[in-house]
Formats: C-alpha cells, sequence, structure tokens
C-alpha cells in the first residue's frame, strides 16, 4: 500500500557570497583544498597523497574533505555506490590496551567524563518523553533522532555507537535517513545494504549549489540524466542490528518535467510514479512491507527524475538515528536550504532529538572566517530548526580536538577550544543542550596523544574505529545519565 505527503516548497534564488562563503579567505582556502584532494581521485597521482591511511585494524581510512564548491549546478556521481569494509564499524570494536592509561573511564566504568550541560533544565525533556514511552513499549511509540555533522557523521562513526547502544537498551526501530547514493567518497552506513549505479547527478549544500535550494534532508539532491540509474536499500543478513524494516520512505521532488521512476520491492514490481507537477513540491511515498528482512529498488525510466533519500522504519517500539552527514560541510552551509522546504523535511521526519556535530571544518578555516560570523550563523541554523520543531529536544557535541604534527611534535589548532565556547554559548541561548568533547577527549593537545593509543586518526582531526566507538559511548553515558535524572525528577 502507499500513501502521499505533501509540503511547501518555494523556490529562492541563492544569494551569491550568502554567509561570507565567497570571501577571498574562504576562495583561497577552496583552491588550497582542491589541490590537495586531487591525487585522491586520480590513481596515478597517488605518490602526490599527502595523507597516509591508517596502518591495518586500526579504523577509519582518511578521506580528504572535499573544498566546497562556489558554482550553481550539478556534479556527476561516476562511482557506483557499494558496501564499504575498510569503513564498517564492528559491532564491538576492540580498544587498544594503550588507551587505558589516559581514558579509564571509557573502558572501566559506565559514567561519562563530562555531563551533557543544560543550563535551563529542560533541553532534553522531549526526548527523554520519547524514549519513556518506548522503554514502556508503548505502541506506536518511537524516539526519533537526526543528528547533523560533517565527515564523522558522514562515515556514521559515532552515530553507529550511539545507534546500537541506544537500540539494544529500547528497540531497534528501524535505520533511519540515507541519501540515494554516495555523494562523497567517504559517505556509509552501518547495518543497512546500499548499491546504487553510477549516473545521478547531484547539487548539494556544499556545492554545486541547487538553484532552487531543495536539498532534502540531507543536504543533497539527485537528479536522473538518463534512463537506468536506479539505488537499492535493504536489510542486513549479518549482526544483530538492521535485521528488519516494515516500511521504506521514499523523499522525493515532484516538478515541472519531472521524469518517471519504478519502484521494486523484494525484486517485484510494486508501482511507477509520475514525477511530473505544476510546481515543485517535495512528496513521500510510504511502502509497507511486514516486518522483516526486504529490499527497496528506485529505479529512473528516464531524465528528470529527482529525489533526496530513503528512511526504513519498524512497527515497533524502538529508537531510530539518521545519521545526517554531508563531508566538508560547516554549520553554517544547512542554511543553504530553501527555508520553508528545510522545515517541511524536518517536519516529516519528526525527530524527537537534533543533534549538531560541527568543528571540524571550520577549524580548517580558522579564523579567516570571523568567529563572530561563525556564532551569528550557527544561532541562525538552530533558531531555524528549533521554529521548525518547537515540541523537540535539542544537543550540540562539541568539536573534537586536531593537530598538526611537525616531527615528533604534536600542535593543536588554536582555534578549537574558541569553537567549543561559541558553541557552548549558543546552545545555551537557544534553548540546547551541549556536550563539551573537547574536554572529555582531555583538552587541548589531546589529539596527539588520542593518535600515539590508537584512538585518532592519521589525519589527526577525525578518530579512529576504536576512538569513535569512546565517542559514542561518551555521547550514550551522557545522554543516559540524564535521562535517570529527567526520571528521577518525573518521579517527585
Amino acid at each position: 500500500m502507499t500513501a502521499e505527503s505533501a509540503g511547501p516548497a518555494p523556490a529562492r534564488e541563492q544569494e551569491q557570497g550568502r554567509n561570507g562563503l565567497l570571501s577571498k579567505a574562504t576562495l583561497a582556502l577552496a583552491t588550497l583544498g582542491l589541490l590537495v584532494a586531487i591525487p585522491y581521485g586520480i590513481p596515478r597521482l597517488e605518490r602526490l597523497r599527502l595523507l597516509s591511511p591508517l596502518p591495518e585494524g586500526e579504523g577509519l581510512v582518511a578521506v580528504p574533505t572535499p573544498a566546497p564548491m562556489t558554482s550553481v549546478g550539478e556534479a556527476a556521481l561516476q562511482v557506483e555506490t557499494t558496501e564499504q569494509a575498510e569503513l564498517q564499524q564492528p559491532e564491538e570494536p576492540e580498544i587498544p590496551p594503550a588507551a587505558a592509561a589516559v581514558l579509564p573511564s571509557s573502558v572501566t566504568e559506565e559514567k561519562p567524563p563530562r555531563s551533557i550541560e543544560d543550563p535551563g533544565g529542560h533541553a532534553l525533556d522531549a526526548f527523554f518523553k520519547s524514549l519513556a514511552a518506548t522503554e514502556r513499549k508503548e505502541a506506536g511509540s518511537i524516539a526519533r533522532i537526526t543528528y547533523f555533522g560533517d565527515s564523522i557523521v558522514a562515515s556514521d562513526f559515532v552515530t553507529a555507537t550511539l545507534r546500537r547502544k541506544l537500540q539494544k537498551r529500547f528497540g531497534d526501530a528501524g535505520h533511519g535517513f540515507m541519501l540515494m547514493a554516495n555523494a562523497w567518497p567517504g559517505y556509509f552506513h552501518n547495518d543497512v545494504v546500499r548499491f546504487a549505479a553510477p549516473g545521478w547527478q547531484v547539487s548539494r549544500v556544499v556545492g554545486p549549489f541547487a538553484e532552487d535550494g531543495l536539498y532534502g534532508l540531507g543536504g543533497v539532491s539527485f537528479r536522473s540524466q538518463g534512463a537506468g540509474v536506479f539505488s537499492r536499500f535493504s536489510t542486513t543478513k549479518e549482526g544483530a542490528f538492521g535485521r528488519a524494516v516494515s516500511r521504506f520512505v521514499l523523499d522525493y521532488l515532484e516538478h515541472p518535467g519531472g521524469g518517471r521512476m519504478a519502484i521494486k520491492i523484494d525484486g517485484a514490481p510494486r508501482e511507477e510514479v509520475d514525477t511530473d507537477g505544476e510546481a515543485p513540491r517535495a512528496l513521500l511515498k510510504v511502502y509497507e512491507v511486514p516486518d522483516g528482512p526486504h529490499e527497496l529498488e528506485v529505479r529512473a525510466l528516464g531524465p528528470n527524475v529527482r529525489t533526496f533519500g530513503v528512511w526504513m522504519e519498524r512497527d515497533v517500539p524502538g529508537v531510530v538515528l539518521d545519521a545526517i552527514g554531508i563531508q566538508g560541510c560547516r554549520i553554517r552551509f544547512l542554511d543553504k536550504s530553501d527555508d520553508a522546504h528545510f522545515a517541511q523535511q524536518l517536519q516529516a521526519r519528526a525527530p524527537a532529538l537534533t543533534v549538531f556535530q560541527f568543528g571540524m571544518n571550520e577549524s580548517e578555516d580558522g579564523e579567516l572566517y570571523p568567529l563572530d560570523q561563525y556564532e551569528q550563523t550557527m544561532k541562525a541554523v538552530l533558531d531555524q530548526v528549533r521554529a521548525a520543531l518547537p515540541g523537540s529536544s535539542c544537543l550540540l557535541v562539541g568539536p573534537m580536538d586536531r593537530a598538526d604534527r611537525r616531527g615528533d611534535v604534536y600542535r593543536s589548532r588554536p582555534v578549537i577550544p574558541k569553537l567549543a565556547a561559541i558553541q557552548r554559548k549558543v546552545a545555551g541561548e537557544v534553548g540546547c543542550g551541549f556536550w563539551d568533547t573537547l574536554t572529555a577527549m582531555g583538552g587541548p593537545g589531546s589529539m596527539g596523544v588520542w593518535a600515539q593509543r590508537g584512538l585518532g586518526g592519521a589525519d589527526l582531526a577525525h578518530p579512529s574505529s576504536a576512538g569513535a566507538e569512546v565517542l559514542g559511548r561518551w555521547v550514550y553515558l551522557a545522554l543516559m545519565e540524564a535521562y535517570a535524572g529527567w526520571q528521577a525528577r518525573a518521579a517527585e
């Protein structure tokens, strides 16, 4: 059976240079980033690559952050989306023994090294009410989390651990939202099987930009150039999570000149969908299936099929976590979306909690992008999300430490504590919780220690697989500590 829902999505001309993106300093950074990234896309230039992959078994492969593009248009995805074994997060990652000396709480204690800061005392109430309903196994209760972030989230690092731990305690209500295909080399999701043929054309909030500002929930618009391009999403056959689904939801755009697409469930044709319409509007197609293992295929039958993504859920009480990771993204880039369209996308998902984990790419900018503007644009994005979801909770996960290496010396980037301080300030002003990643890691200078102990990536910016497990576990423990406090207050 199918159902549709619609919301407003008016076109809006993109403001060139909005949020300072086209400043001379930012363009210089973009050019430098592009020069660094080129050897990674051309095998014969491998010797010119500046980042080395991690030794086998140490986790995340260093994927260069793509430079933001300032053009309006589309980029072609030439590589098919397949399973990437090197990015898979084990369900029980091994924590290096050397880490125990600096992270005893990550190994031996059920207590986070930092509590969630919530000056108002009610930033997470809506989420905890939703969690409590799932814990009581109320029919139809799902605690949804929409977790925005940069490349860490794009690879489902930290988010995979958090999703699994929440689902283990409260129930697995499905995987959540995924893009139609890999819009970046490091895009990955654990506990689900995805495949996409090459050929999708993409516009992204990090560029090239969509002229109408319509990017769906995940910050990427996909358009078919011709017939034959397709994407598949299915449950997993291994592991404890992602083994069943009750419904697939396809998020797409009806628009003038839109093409047709064919939908298959478990290899059998379900329907054809005509996306031609008088005006652009985002629509949802819901495909109900008996709870269990299933596969959805979305295939373009011609050009101009425009889609955003798919989410998978179950009709059981539990937790769903959307990992909305955008490589190269700064939090201000979320404002590239048309305001009404972005609000409608958030409302369609109706998360009980929105999480924002940014700072890595802002640290790449340093202070060339003025910190007062960073504060203003971040607050504007959070205010926009809060206005769209007035009944939901909000949490900022602060930036990790980031270092540069000179010989045997690791030096943290001085902008990181400044970014963390601004995030803490803005979180308090807009009514969000704040979790201090930097202090939890050990403060400025900790990334060098993390890298030496097997918890940090070779690029001194990302965590390793083990480090991601530690951070995800800490965020989970911090949430559960706050949840226990909320339960105690509610029982008084």
